[in-house]
């Protein structure tokens, strides 16, 4: 007599029952999809990725806590994964998932820990004030780009073009090349058909940022990393430019769905939508609530096995990938027993993720300050702001890792500009 294998069991992982990690469900219902897979598979989910590539997705929140804590077991040296046998040289995730890439994602050790605290040394030195000022002129002249108008799409015309355009004055970059970053940019993350295209543009850019300010250094991130690494054991010009490349990455794509979905929330949902004319509190409220529910990075790339080991039931093999489902253990109902939780400003979710690899407490700061600015100055400018279409039609970007809108239609009263810098 056979059973069925409960939920968990390594018996669910063989080759026909691995889940592909695509589909339009990560667009239109991840919650429950997420709800499924842990109900029918467990806390660690046996997935295939683009070529039909073998991986686990974490979506339990104490296992994921488990493998981000854990960075000897659970490396991020991509050297260890046992597939690179099977990746093809134009593989779409490869902007995301390297090999013998010199950046801070790829390092370990106590290396790892020098370099997060040059990036971090060097966006506390950022002065808070001149970014906040930043982000409001920028913020200001695409205000002015549509005002007058009485209508427009928020993300196309707003959230996709601000974080770029202040993390690039802030890193050294030049103004002009803000737009051509956000395509390029925004083709890497999605791991699709332009993916490598978009990541030599990057790259091409941070490069000649590089040069720049080899020969004339400035008060701005990228020359406060050279100087920092400089010396006979610091890090290359190669290497901080890889790590721009991430920052740009991660400060970027982020920063804007945050944006988008935040204002997505606040248009409609009741809790929200009776104070867009009121106290700024509710925007801190409704960025907190994002960041649980509705988080923009939902999937990250990832960490190797450097063992055989188990986990959440699983056997894991040594030079296995392991994919971090940070949007499906932030809803985990093993820690999520209470929807206080998403209130007084509780932010044990992990969607800066969690550990020594974990988004540095300066990055995270400078996001949340480009985020909450634009809202703010956004709802001071269009008061009436109002969603043109029904809430049911908006729909999001075909991706499992970030979760961001394709668009965000409102209406509003026209209002005439203020001259403010685009």
């Amino acid at each position: 007599m056979t059973t069925t294998p409960p939920p968990g069991c390594p018996a669910h992982a063989t080759a026909g029952a691995r889940v592909p990690l695509s589909g339009p469900r990560f667009q239109t219902d991840p919650v429950a999809l997420y709800r499924e897979l842990r109900r029918e598979h467990g806390p660690v989910v046996p997935v295939t990725l683009p070529g039909d590539l073998p991986a686990w997705l974490v979506t339990g929140y104490r296992e994921l806590h488990q493998v981000t804590s854990d960075p000897v077991l659970f490396s991020r040296d991509s050297e260890l994964w046992n597939q690179w046998g099977n990746v093809p040289a134009d593989w779409p995730l490869l902007p995301m998932i390297g090999r013998r890439q010199p950046s801070i994602l790829y390092t370990v050790g106590e290396r790892h820990t020098r370099r997060a605290a040059l990036i971090s040394d060097a966006l506390e030195g950022v002065d808070p004030f001149e970014l906040k000022r930043y982000a409001e002129q920028f913020a200001d002249g695409l205000v002015d780009s549509f005002c007058t108008k009485g209508e427009t799409d928020i993300i196309s015309r707003y959230a996709m073009l601000l974080p770029v355009r202040v993390l690039a004055k802030i890193y050294g970059i030049p103004d002009a090349q803000g737009p051509d970053l956000v395509t390029a940019l925004n083709d890497m993350i999605d791991g699709r058909e332009n993916a490598l295209a978009g990541q030599q543009h990057v790259g091409q850019t941070i490069g000649a940022l590089i040069a720049a300010k080899q020969a004339v250094p400035g008060q701005d991130v990228a020359s406060r990393m050279l100087a920092g690494g400089a010396g006979p054991d610091g890090f290359s010009p190669m290497e901080i430019m890889q790590d721009l490349m991430v920052m740009m990455a991660a400060g970027h794509q982020p920063t804007a769905d945050w944006i988008g979905n935040t204002l997505r929330l606040m248009l409609t949902d009741d809790r929200f939508t009776a104070s867009l004319s009121g106290g700024r509190h509710s925007v801190a409220e409704a960025m907190n609530e994002v960041l649980w529910e509705d988080t923009p990075t939902q999937n990250v790339a990832g960490r190797w096995v450097s063992r055989d080991t188990r986990l959440g039931g699983r056997a894991l093999a040594a030079g296995d990938l392991v994919l971090l489902g940070l949007a499906a253990a932030n809803g985990d109902p093993q820690v999520r027993t209470d929807a206080s939780v998403l209130t007084g400003g509780n932010n044990a979710f992990l969607s800066f993720g969690h550990g020594e690899h974990r988004c540095p407490f300066p990055a995270q700061e400078t996001a949340e300050v480009i985020a909450r600015t634009a809202v703010e100055v956004l709802l001071d400018r269009l008061p009436d702001i109002d969603l043109a279409v029904p809430a049911e039609s908006l729909t999001r970007r075909p991706s499992p890792w970030l979760r961001g809108l394709t668009a965000l239609p409102v209406t509003f009263t026209p209002t005439p500009a203020l001259g403010g810098t685009v």
